[in-house]
């Protein structure tokens, strides 16, 4: 798999390019917003306790690689969304990435598709791992949820259970050096809080031992086209953490 940051060099690239890299279309509905009131001030190293859970699957034997694992995910049937899917949407990119970007749900074209991030909030992904240095083959993309919940509605926390064991299955198997949530619903699902997207921007988190930046969701840029200078901020700033994650430690 190409190694988009090695070979073009993220500094660079990103220095060069500015934020009119990430061009807007017209708004779409595909997966609004809707960000919710900020709940009380959460220190940067602290999650906040919620009755929200984290994603976290009972433990149960599953198989040892992507390929067997996607196969079996498409055999579930542990949520009522399995009921009119079109396609269990698993995941795309490479198998041991240096970033995951993880969505809340598939939309309607991902579901025809079976892949995350196809419909033109995908298309606008696209340019923006391009600006960044980064392709769907250098990195990872999935989502919280691997069924589009009816109408592209937010997953319900008991679907989110469901795919729980998947999600975590598939982390394990990453084993990404970074991950990059898209959206609110994403970043409250997998950091277990009830907090703002705008409170959790800005600073790092961590999951499961692996660093966790937090930006908007593709089509909110859609919808809010004023947007895409903090999304460049951003993605500058999870390069760099990338970057300094892949440099050889010095000895002495």
């Amino acid at each position: 798999m190409a190694e988009a940051l090695s070979r073009k060099g993220a500094g660079a690239s990103l220095a060069a390019a500015s934020p009119s890299a990430i061009t807007t279309a017209e708004p779409v509905s595909e997966h609004p917003p809707a960000l919710r009131t900020p709940s009380a001030p959460e220190d940067s190293q602290t999650r906040v306790s919620t009755s929200e859970p984290a994603v976290t699957g009972q433990p149960r034997q599953l198989p040892a690689n992507l390929a067997e694992l996607r196969e079996a995910a498409c055999k579930c049937a542990d949520c009522a969304l399995s009921a009119k899917r079109k396609n269990v949407v698993f995941g795309v990119g490479s198998e041991h990435p240096d970033v995951l970007f993880i969505g809340e749900a598939p939309g309607e074209q991902e579901d025809v598709q079976g892949e995350p991030f196809v419909g033109r909030a995908g298309q606008l992904l696209d340019r923006m791992l391009d600006a960044s240095g980064w392709s769907r083959d250098s990195v990872y993309i999935m989502n919280v949820v691997k069924c589009r919940p009816p109408g592209n509605r937010d997953p319900k926390p008991g679907e989110v259970r469901a795919c729980s064991r998947w999600f975590d299955a598939q982390w394990d198997l990453l084993q990404p050096r970074v991950v990059c949530l898209l959206g609110r619903v994403a970043a409250q699902r997998v950091l277990g809080t009830e907090a703002s997207l705008s409170s959790l921007r800005g600073r790092w988190h961590e999951y499961r031992g692996v660093p966790v930046w937090v930006t908007y969701h593709p089509a909110y840029l859609l919808r809010t086209p004023t947007g895409k200078a903090a999304v460049w901020q951003d993605l500058r700033v999870l390069a760099e953490r990338v970057q300094s994650l892949r440099a050889p430690v010095s000895g002495g």
